[in-house]
């Protein structure tokens, strides 16, 4: 759990820096920019010789929906969305983490769903607000089709890193994942007037901290943690970044924060983690995660 805490302690600074540091950079090409950045820093890493061709391809896919699709859309969500909204729309991804999950071991998990609820509420608490957004379903739809995105990822990951070769490690395939997002958002990005785009030192800057910190070490490090808790306390974990970066936008962003709101929303997630490791959710039901870097 302490891996997905540090990820969800990066992750917090995210929001504020695309709102503040991307303002009039087109969605696509920044999406496409970040992932590329995360790919150049994992490419070294690869070791193809002994991987499966089939694996290969599923590690792909796995990345162009986790990490392609699923930022292709988050990214042009905050073009219809105000940075509270989109945080507030990622309450829901627990929801899919548990289904998708359920669905793949053909379960329903009590104890999960359970903590489920309970972060979801916790999420809500936090962060509801008056929406007004004129174009809020359509950012609404854009976040849940991002939510359900990198929900599948997270789950298909765990199931593929169990019947890889004994050799095989999460630093030597990760950036395949990498691949298929960066090819998935280069299609998003075809239409970026590249010769014309003028990026600043902000904007470059920005890009590159989310290319190889959040993205780059954070989805890496995010996958690795994801396979050593079970699919509840995974579900719960990814609704912990809310709160996280409320507290950033307060420290170093410069906004205010509900704190009674944040202390009850905080108080919900920390009973939905007690509740995501009852014995209904313990890891013991499904296969050993693997292996780990």
């Amino acid at each position: 759990m302490l891996i997905l805490l540090l990820v969800s302690l990066i992750w917090a600074f995210s929001f504020g820096l695309i709102k503040g540091g991307l303002i009039g950079f087109p969605s696509s090409a920044a999406a496409f920019i970040r992932l590329a950045v995360a790919l150049a820093v994992f490419a070294p890493f690869l070791r193809l010789r002994g991987l499966r061709a089939s694996d290969a391809l599923k590690l792909m896919i796995t990345g162009a929906v986790q990490y392609g699709l699923m930022y292709v859309a988050y990214m042009y969500a905050f073009e219809h969305l105000k940075a509270y909204e989109v945080a507030l729309f990622t309450v829901f991804t627990p929801i899919f983490v548990t289904i998708i999950n359920d669905l793949f071991e053909r379960r329903i998990n009590p104890a999960a769903l359970s903590a489920v609820a309970l972060a979801v509420a916790g999420g809500f608490v936090i962060e509801y607000r008056q929406i007004s957004s004129s174009e809020l379903w359509k950012g609404f739809a854009l976040m849940q089709g991002a939510n359900l995105c990198f929900a599948f990822g997270q789950i298909f990951y765990r199931r593929i890193m169990q019947n890889l070769p004994e050799k095989q490690t999460d630093l030597q395939v990760f950036g395949l994942l990498y691949l298929g997002a960066a090819f998935t958002t280069a299609l998003a990005a075809t239409g970026t007037p590249w010769g014309t785009l003028l990026i600043t030192s902000k904007q470059a800057l920005t890009l590159l901290y989310l290319g190889i910190v959040a993205s780059g070490l954070g989805f890496f490090l995010w996958n690795i943690g994801a396979r050593k808790v079970s699919p509840g306390t995974l579900a719960v974990f990814n609704n912990l970044k809310i709160p996280l970066g409320i507290l950033a936008s307060v420290l170093f962003f410069g906004e205010k924060a509900d704190y009674p709101r944040l202390l009850a929303g905080g108080a919900l997630m920390v009973v939905a983690l007690v509740v995501s490791n009852l014995k209904n959710a313990r890891p013991s039901q499904n296969k050993p995660p693997g292996r780990l870097t």
